[in-house]
Formats: C-alpha cells, structure tokens, sequence
C-alpha cells in the first residue's frame, strides 16, 4: 500500500483513531518506509518476526534479446502457448499501448494500472482470475500481493527498475508447489539493467522460439454482474439456482460466482451467455428483481 502511495491516507485514518488503542501492523517485508511508519503509528510496539524455512520455487526464467518488443511479446505468447498469462511493463502508458494492440491481435486482454478507479480494478482482476480475460497487462501495482491461481507465464515487457521488484513480478507464477515460466525482453539497455538487477541469467535470441500462429489467448467464459451481493442476503447458491432451475442453464456452464457486499459477478460460458443475462434481467432471485450487465 505505501508502494502505490497510499501512506498519507493511512496516517489521516490513523489521526481519527481514539488515542487509547491497541494497534497491529503486518508486512510481509519490512523496508524503511515500513520501519518511518511504524515509529509514528505505534508506541512501544512488540515485534514478532517469523523466519520461514526457504522453499525451492519452481520457475524457469527466460531472457530473450530483441528488438521490437511488440513482436517478441507475440511470438512468446504463441510459442509457450499459457492458459493464464501477466505482462508486466514500467508504465502506466505503456500498459494501455499494449493492450490495445494485444487486442487488436485477438487476445481477450485486461489492464491493470494506477489510473484506474478501485472498482476498476476488482473487476479487471476478477475477469482474469476467472478466465474471461485471460491476459493480464499490468504495471507493478500486480507485483505485489496478487496470488491468482493457474498464472503459468510472467513476462517482464521492461525490465524491471530493481532486483526485488524483478523477484515480485516472478513470483506470481509457480505458486503453491507449481511450476511457472518468467520471460524477459532486453533490448541494449534493458541488458545493461538486467545486469545489475539479476546476475547470471543466461540470454538467448527470440528467434529460438517456435510460434503456433493459430494460438490466441480467448476467454471461453464472459463474465455478468449483478447489482446484488451481501447485504441484500444474496448467496452463490441463490445465483446457481436461478441460473439452473428458472433460466436452464447447465451447471458446466457456469464458472466462478463471487459475491461482494453490494454486487455479484458470475462468470457464464460464451455458447450461453445470451440466454443467462436475458434470463437474468427479466426474471428475479430470491424474489428480488435486480439490474444485471455484461462486463466488456
């Protein structure tokens, strides 16, 4: 959180608190900017530090010498052929360029920067997660605390500004005792960086890989969100009900529901998404008739 600037408003919350209180601060690395906090928001505090005993992360790591970075960035895709895929650029501008080119190629993509608004943000998040948008292309805003399951390839479009950061972005994939690649693109100056950063990484020419260039990252599922969840008591079972028993959908068709406090998102297969969201939309659940709409 302070990474993406957030330390002001933590001090502002903190400033409203009773004076008499008991505070607990977590982190899972422990930097200077952690350490200036913790002195101003906790008086005397405790420390527990927890060593875990080091695991063996199975990641395979590339890094490929090219010159067009867009063409690399296809070629890589199309040769490792990944179910669940995260670019990872520098910028905020960059992200929203290669997104819109990755979609201009036919891949089903979501994008994960800074200038998007919170709700934004879950929703880009959850269609990956669920596999509507299969490609992730984010900044390090997705380095860091994002443990999204089945992530079997890591590209690092640019190289990343410092060895921990490199480390993060990796570190989506081969998660919980799976294996995972990571790809690097450098050009001159990114291998000058990459030195410095990340020692004794061999490097390759892209022209190495082998695209199959019938290969797009597609989402088979679309993802519909209801203007319901908690509070107004709507259950996952609830939305399954609907879906099966009044609408007539096959349970194999319908992928991940989650349910948050104000609305819902389901993910629904492509061949009857049609039928799900005019079912939605002119019946009710639980009684209750709710506004539903097709993420994009």
């Amino acid at each position: 959180m302070l990474d993406m600037g957030f330390a002001d408003d933590i001090l502002k919350l903190v400033s409203n608190l009773p004076k008499q209180r008991q505070s607990l601060l977590f982190s899972a690395t422990y930097p200077e900017k952690i350490d200036k906090l913790t002195s101003i928001i906790l008086k005397n505090p405790i420390k527990v530090n927890l060593q875990n005993s080091e695991t063996k992360v199975d990641i395979e790591e590339f890094v490929y010498s090219v010159e067009d970075k867009d063409k690399a960035l296809l070629t890589t895709l199309k040769h490792f052929q990944p179910s669940l895929a995260i670019v990872f650029c520098n910028t905020k501008v960059k992200t929203v360029e290669v997104s819109n080119w990755l979609n201009e190629k036919g891949f089903d993509v979501a994008t994960l920067n800074g200038d998007l608004e919170q709700y934004e943000r879950q929703e880009m998040l959850l269609q990956f997660a669920n596999g509507s948008l299969p490609l992730l292309v984010a900044t390090d805003l997705a380095s860091r605390g994002l443990d999204i399951e089945g992530v079997d390839l890591i590209i690092n479009y640019d190289v990343p500004m410092k060895e921990e950061d490199y480390t993060h972005r990796i570190g989506r994939t081969g998660r919980a005792n799976k294996s995972g690649l990571a790809v690097t693109f450098c050009d001159e100056y990114g291998l000058r960086k990459l030195s410095e950063i990340k020692l004794n990484l061999k490097v390759d020419s892209i022209d190495i890989l082998q695209p199959n260039k019938n290969f797009y990252m597609q989402g088979e599922v679309a993802t519909l969100c209801i203007d319901g969840g908690k509070k107004k008591k709507i259950r996952a079972g609830d939305i399954l009900g609907t879906l099966c028993k009044d609408i007539g959908i096959d349970n194999k068709h319908i992928g991940k529901i989650n349910v948050y406090a104000t609305h819902t998102y389901v993910a629904i297969n492509k061949s009857v998404i049609k039928k799900a969201f005019n079912g939605l939309k002119n019946g009710k659940i639980k009684g209750k008739k709710l506004r539903v709409w097709w993420l994009n």
